[in-house]
């Protein structure tokens, strides 16, 4: 459909917050956000006034005479966002998927107890705290063979797991009770962060909120991270003499210290890297530091073309340097946890296929590899069902 300057266009209801440089649109109606600069949020106003095309490019050409105005461009791209309810008297029906509410029924004074003014300080006096415990009693800093507490592999295996998940999920539940504080929707999904398999606390919402509100959010579960850690500490000190409570405060300890960690990997679009980003308020963060990295290191993989605006190159500098730390600590992690860990399991339990069937060795042997086996299947899961929704988005 052809667009001239004497168009006559109306816009789907948008909720628009500014953010530390630019705008963020939210189309009410998907929950969809856009980043925007202010000649742009000028020309929407203006648009929802009624004022026709022309009109408004002859004002905005006045106020930025170094700007590039076209009215005509800018309709057609709003067209294509999808936030064009009519033009010309045609009407462009949206049609919205009915979503489900999330996690609303948790109520928003129950995150307020976790997530309020005091909470920032409180956690940062427990991480304080841990820190000050591994200074004092270095015999409490977790190395990789705090996973053996038992000599049966499948035991380990259960009770490392198991630990794992639970405070994965209390990990999300900080983001989702941060989120309900703000009387926001969200849900927790299966995802991926490179090899490892994630859950993914829905915090597509955050957007709707002012910058200086995100990074509580993006915080929360890095801080009930760090409680759970300190409490594990306590209890190695409380329970010194008690061998299988201590053992398991260490899984705890070694789990929680190696999520945490993680978190600084911000080339995996970690929860540090989403602090980063609502920081500088460069939204292409990632993908620019990548291109930018990519003059020096051709093979380095990209997330996709990014555009950078002016001003921001300065700050996607920096960030290129967290990029190559984040690489650094998991490579530290690797050698230090990851490969010391799984090599010594592997010594441990190869000898059980060398005994007959009916011996639990053999057994704690084969359940040590199948768990592999479900690790690279909830992996490729995770990425096929990434790519069938890069898929969907794809313009047919």
């Amino acid at each position: 459909m052809v667009i001239t300057k004497h168009s006559n266009i109306s816009l789907y209801p948008l909720r628009i917050n500014q953010d530390k440089k630019y705008f963020i649109v939210e189309d009410i109606l998907t929950g969809e956000f856009f980043e925007m600069p202010g000649i742009c949020i000028e020309a929407i106003t203006m648009i929802n006034e009624g004022q026709p095309l022309y009109l408004i490019e002859e004002i905005l050409k006045d106020r930025y005479p170094n700007e590039e105005v076209d009215m005509q461009n800018f309709a057609g791209d709003l067209l294509e966002l999808g936030l064009v309810k009519s033009l010309d008297g045609k009407t462009f029906p949206k049609e919205v998927e009915k979503k489900s509410g999330g996690l609303e029924w948790i109520p928003a004074n129950v995150g307020h107890f976790f997530f309020n003014r005091y909470s920032s300080i409180f956690y940062s006096l427990v991480f304080l705290v841990s820190i000050i415990l591994f200074a004092l009693k270095p015999d409490l800093f977790p190395v990789y063979d705090d996973v053996f507490l038992f000599d049966l592999m499948i035991y380990n295996i259960l009770v490392f797991l198991s630990l794992s998940f639970i405070f994965v999920v209390v990990h999300e539940l900080g983001h989702v009770l941060a989120i309900r504080a703000e009387n926001l929707p969200t849900k927790i999904e299966l995802g991926h962060r490179l090899f490892f398999i994630v859950l993914e606390t829905d915090m597509s919402r955050v957007w709707s909120l002012q910058p200086e509100k995100r990074n509580r959010l993006y915080l929360a579960g890095m801080n009930f991270d760090v409680v759970v850690m300190f409490i594990a500490l306590i209890v190695q000190i409380l329970f010194v003499n008690h061998f299988i409570v201590v053992g398991i405060a260490k899984m705890v300890v070694i789990s929680t210290f190696i999520r945490i960690i993680y978190q600084f990997c911000v080339y995996m679009k970690t929860d540090m890297y989403y602090v980063l980003e609502n920081w500088s308020g460069c939204h292409n963060l990632m993908e620019s530091g990548q291109m930018f990295l990519k003059r020096w290191i051709p093979f380095l993989p990209t997330s996709g073309n990014s555009t950078t605006f002016n001003g921001e190159e300065k700050l996607v500098r920096p960030y290129a340097l967290f990029y190559l730390f984040g690489v650094m600590i998991t490579v530290t992690i690797a050698i230090f946890y990851n490969f010391p860990l799984i090599i010594h399991a592997g010594i441990l339990v190869l000898p059980g296929f060398l005994e007959p069937a009916s011996s639990i060795y053999f057994w704690d042997a084969t359940v040590f590899f199948l768990q592999f086996i479900l690790m690279f299947g909830l992996l490729a899961y995770s990425w096929s069902k990434k790519y069938r929704e890069k898929q969907t988005r794809q313009p047919m």
